[in-house]
C-alpha cells in the first residue's frame, strides 16, 4: 500500500511529487497518458506571471506572486530554462487609465516588487516595436517565461530518483473508500493508498466527483496560438499583455525562452475535453488583436499554430484542500492560468498539508539537483568536441533546425522516465520543433527509438495509443 498517490503528471502533479521525495514516503503517481506532461501543462503561454492579475484575497492573488520568486532556484536546482524577461500590460485610451492603476494596486496588495507605470514613450523606449497607439504600460520586471513541458519533466524525473513510483498508461476508472485507506480502480488493476492527490486538471473534477458530495465542474477553455520563427523571436524582448477592457481580454504577445515568437491565446469555452483543433477564425482573431499591441506581425513566419485547454472552474480560483466529507483526499483542481507560475507554491501548500496529516520523518538522501540533457545547439566548438570525443553519437546530427542530435535523443529515451514516443523526444530535446516541424528529422527519430526501445518501428507512435506513424511490415522484422 502507498503512503500517497498523485493522480495526474501536469506540472502540479509533479510538482507535488518532488516536494513529498523530501519525505520518507511510499509516493506513487499516476498517469493514464504514455508520458509527462501531456495536457495543460503541454500547451500554454508559458509565462511565469508576475502576480498583479488575480485578485488579493483568492488562492491565485496569494499563490502567484509567492510561486514566481521560486523560479530562478528551482531552475538552476532542476536545469531547465528560465528567464526574467519583464512583462509589460498595455493601455490604448486615457479612459482605461484607472484599469491601469487598480492592475498595480491589486500587484502590490500581493506582493509584486518594483511595479511601474509608464506613458507610451518610456515603454517604447524599451520595446521600440510598439504600436503607436499605446499611452501607458504597466511594467513588472519580475515576469518570466519558461519551458513549462521541460520543468514537469525535471520535476518528475528529480522525483523518481528520489523514490516516487511512476506509472503510466494507468486510468482511474473509480474510488472506493475502505476504512482508513482509498482503492483506485485502474485499468490496470487497483492501487491502495492512505492518501489521494487530486491534480488531474481538466479531469480533476471527475476524480473529485468519484469520493465527494460536493460536485465541483471544469469546463475545458480552448485558446489557440501562432508560433513564429527564431528569426523574429526578438520582435519584443517582454512579455506584451493587453490591459482587459470591455471588448475583452486581448491576447499577448511573447518571445519564448527559446528563442521563438509567440502570439495568443483566444478563449472558446467548450464540452469536449479532448479538442485540440485549431480554426482559421480563431487565428484571424488573434492575429488581428496582437495587432493593436506591435507595429506589424510576421505572418510570413509563422511555422506552426496550436491550441490547448484550461481547466476552468466554474468558481474562478483554485480549489485546493479536502472536502468536508472526504478525509485524506487532497483536491488541487481548477489550476488555470496562472497556475503555471503557482505550480512551486500550490506543491508547498500541499506538501504541507501532507506532512501534517502523516507525519513522515525527512528523507536524509533527498538530492535537489537534476541534470538535464546536453544542448548542443548551446555549446560553443570546444565544447562540443569534447562531448563527441566521449560520446560520438553527438557528434551526428538528426534535427537541423533546431540542431539536436542522436546523443541528445537516445540521452532522451535512456535518462529516468524517459521518452516513448516522437512527442517524448521533442518534449525533451526540441527535435522537431523547428521551421520544417519535424519534416526531415522524423523518420531517423523513429529510427532511433526502435533501436533503442527495441520495438519495431511500426510500433512507434506520435503520443501513445493508435497514433502509430507507420502501417504495414517492417521489412527488417520480415
Amino acid at each position: 500500500m502507498f503512503d500517497v498517490t498523485i493522480i495526474g503528471t501536469g506540472v502540479i502533479g509533479c510538482a507535488v511529487a518532488r516536494e513529498l521525495s523530501r519525505y520518507k514516503l511510499n509516493t506513487c503517481v499516476v498517469e493514464k497518458n504514455v508520458d509527462l506532461a501531456n495536457g495543460t501543462t503541454k500547451a500554454n503561454s508559458a509565462i511565469v506571471h508576475a502576480g498583479f492579475d488575480a485578485k488579493p484575497e483568492t488562492l491565485k492573488g496569494k499563490l502567484n506572486a509567492k510561486g514566481n520568486t521560486m523560479f530562478d532556484k528551482l531552475s538552476e536546482e532542476l536545469d531547465f530554462p528560465f528567464k526574467r524577461n519583464g512583462s509589460f500590460v498595455l493601455c490604448f485610451d486615457e479612459k482605461d487609465m484607472d484599469g491601469l492603476r487598480e492592475l498595480k494596486k491589486k500587484g502590490e496588495e500581493n506582493g509584486v516588487p518594483d511595479l511601474q507605470i509608464l506613458d507610451g514613450n518610456e515603454a517604447r523606449k524599451m520595446e521600440p516595436n510598439l504600436s503607436d497607439e499605446v499611452v501607458a504600460a504597466l511594467y513588472a520586471p519580475t515576469g518570466g517565461i519558461v519551458c513549462p513541458y521541460e520543468m514537469t519533466i525535471a520535476l518528475a524525473e528529480n522525483a523518481s530518483t528520489n523514490g516516487v513510483e511512476f506509472r503510466f498508461e494507468t486510468e482511474v476508472k473509480g474510488i472506493e473508500k475502505s476504512g482508513e485507506k482509498y482503492i483506485l480502480k485502474t485499468n490496470k488493476g487497483d492501487i491502495e493508498t492512505k492518501l489521494v492527490i487530486n491534480a488531474a486538471g481538466l479531469f480533476s473534477d471527475e476524480i473529485n466527483n468519484m469520493v465527494s458530495e460536493r460536485k465541483i465542474h471544469i469546463a475545458p477553455r480552448k485558446g489557440e496560438y501562432c508560433l513564429f520563427d527564431k528569426v523574429v523571436g526578438d520582435m519584443v524582448s517582454k512579455t506584451i499583455f493587453q490591459l482587459p477592457t470591455k471588448l475583452g481580454k486581448g491576447v499577448l504577445v511573447t518571445p519564448t525562452v527559446d528563442g521563438n515568437l509567440l502570439v495568443g491565446p483566444n478563449a472558446v469555452d467548450l464540452e469536449d475535453k479532448t479538442d485540440l483543433t485549431t480554426t482559421r477564425e480563431g487565428i484571424d482573431d488573434i492575429v488581428s488583436r496582437a495587432a493593436l499591441s506591435v507595429k506589424q506581425i510576421p505572418m510570413r513566419q509563422v511555422i506552426t499554430s496550436f491550441s490547448g485547454l484550461r481547466a476552468h472552474c466554474t468558481e474562478n480560483d483554485f480549489i485546493i484542500g479536502e472536502p468536508k466529507d472526504a478525509k485524506n483526499f487532497i483536491n488541487a483542481t481548477g489550476i488555470e492560468s496562472p497556475g503555471l507560475s503557482s505550480a512551486p507554491a500550490v506543491a508547498e501548500m500541499i506538501r504541507d498539508m501532507v506532512v501534517a496529516k502523516l507525519n513522515p520523518d525527512k528523507n536524509a538522501d533527498f538530492n535537489p539537483i537534476r541534470k538535464g540533457i546536453p544542448k548542443f545547439r548551446e555549446m560553443n566548438n570546444e565544447e562540443r568536441k569534447q562531448l563527441i570525443a566521449k560520446d560520438a553519437r553527438y557528434g551526428k546530427m538528426v534535427c537541423r533546425c533546431e540542431t539536436v542530435t542522436e546523443g541528445e535523443i537516445v540521452n532522451a529515451i535512456k535518462r529516468p522516465l524517459g521518452a516513448t514516443t516522437l512527442d517524448g523526444v521533442k518534449k525533451r530535446t526540441r527535435a522537431g520543433m523547428g521551421r520544417c516541424q519535424s519534416g526531415f528529422c522524423s523518420t531517423k527519430i523513429v529510427e532511433i527509438l526502435s533501436r533503442e526501445l527495441g520495438i519495431a518501428r511500426t510500433d512507434v507512435t506520435k503520443f501513445g495509443g493508435e497514433s502509430n506513424l507507420l502501417v504495414g511490415k517492417d521489412k527488417e522484422s520480415i
